[in-house]
């Protein structure tokens, strides 16, 4: 009896921290508030499913409570044998036809849903978009129109944009879950998908394929605005010069410092397409830094002096000479002046209120 009661405590438990660890996660990080086209299709498909699983709980739940009262062996009853059905014809066929009309249900909006999101037949007809996934950020090239940024993809709200994927290390996965599902990003072949966004405003993504010991930190963020703030937004970026002098003299000795460390040899500013690390050309305009620090000065010198500590396993570590504190601190100040447009995460979040 003992045994049984240490049993069923364990079960509780371990139920109850199932429960608790299924509540657990991010506001912005989900699918159950769907703002763009492909996280639409899927909260349809998630609501017919759960409709259709409720209605199978209830029916059995009902045929279970029914056999349980009307034939349950009462005191002074014989013993007896009930009436076999094995074989019976009828039976057998209805309850195999059930589940597969169930099935049906399912499938048939599935598969339309998975051929329709990942439909390319219009893909000339709108904005492209390379993206290539690294351990552990996002880059993202702007088909046709000389833009090279990094971790935040502008887009204007509204339109289908269509993202050719791929990897340069291991495999990664794009999804932003508010706005569109989840699509592979691989090494050795391109996927392609899109994303359209209802409103303005900043939509939270991560890789949701395990890709190293900084997988949980490979954050990114798509900024939809409107067409008019988009043009804008691209006409500023295609007019970047990073000849350009920095306004104050803390800036430009840090410009100094950025390239004599050798920096440029990895990261770039402007439409440059090295993709070795993270594009720099509106880096003071990020709401994070490496995808994960807040964009002050002090916790970017921090990641300049020490990035191992901050994401490990980096591609950053160990790439350039050490640098003073004074010296990574005029470096970020450069880097956080790097501003070449007036449309930003902040004001797409404002627009979203």
């Amino acid at each position: 009896m003992k045994g049984w009661m240490g049993k069923s405590r364990i079960f509780f438990l371990l139920s109850l921290l199932a429960l608790l660890l299924a509540g657990c996660g991010k506001e912005n990080l989900s699918a159950l508030k769907p703002e763009g086209y492909g996280a639409e299709t899927s909260m349809d498909l998630i609501i017919l499913t759960a409709v259709i699983m409720l209605f199978v709980f209830a029916v059995v739940l009902l045929v279970y409570t029914i056999v349980l009262v009307r034939f349950r062996k009462k005191k002074g009853d014989k013993e007896f044998v009930p009436k076999q059905v094995e074989g019976n014809k009828t039976l057998e066929t209805i309850w195999t036809i059930i589940p597969i009309v169930l099935l049906l249900i399912i499938a048939v909006p599935t598969v339309i849903a998975t051929f329709d999101l990942a439909d390319k037949s219009q893909a000339e007809e709108h904005l492209n978009v390379e993206v290539t996934g690294n351990q552990y950020w996002w880059h993202f090239n702007y088909e046709g129109k000389k833009i090279q940024t990094s971790q935040d993809l502008y887009i204007p709200v509204g339109e289908k944009v269509y993202l050719n994927m791929k990897s340069s290390d291991v495999i990664h996965s794009f999804w932003v879950p508010s706005i569109s599902g989840k699509m592979d990003v691989n090494p050795t072949n391109v996927n392609t998908m899109f994303i359209k966004a209802n409103e303005e405003g900043v939509y939270y993504g991560k890789c949701a394929e395990l890709c190293g010991p900084s997988h949980s930190l490979m954050d990114f963020k798509v900024i939809a605005v409107s067409q008019e703030e988009f043009d804008q937004w691209v006409n500023d970026m295609q007019n970047v010069d990073p000849k350009a002098k920095p306004g104050s003299t803390v800036a430009q000795e840090g410009k100094t410092l950025f390239q004599e460390n050798n920096c440029m040899g990895c990261h770039a500013i402007g439409s440059s397409p090295a993709q070795v690390a993270p594009n720099l050309t509106n880096f003071g305009d990020r709401t994070k830094i490496a995808g994960v620090l807040e964009p002050t000065k002090e916790n970017l010198v921090k990641w300049i002096m020490d990035p191992e500590s901050i994401k490990e396993g980096n591609k950053m570590t160990g790439k350039y000479p050490d640098v003073s504190k004074e010296e990574a601190g005029k470096i970020a100040e450069y880097l956080m002046q790097l501003q070449p447009s007036d449309i930003t995460p902040e004001d797409a979040k404002e627009n979203n209120k």
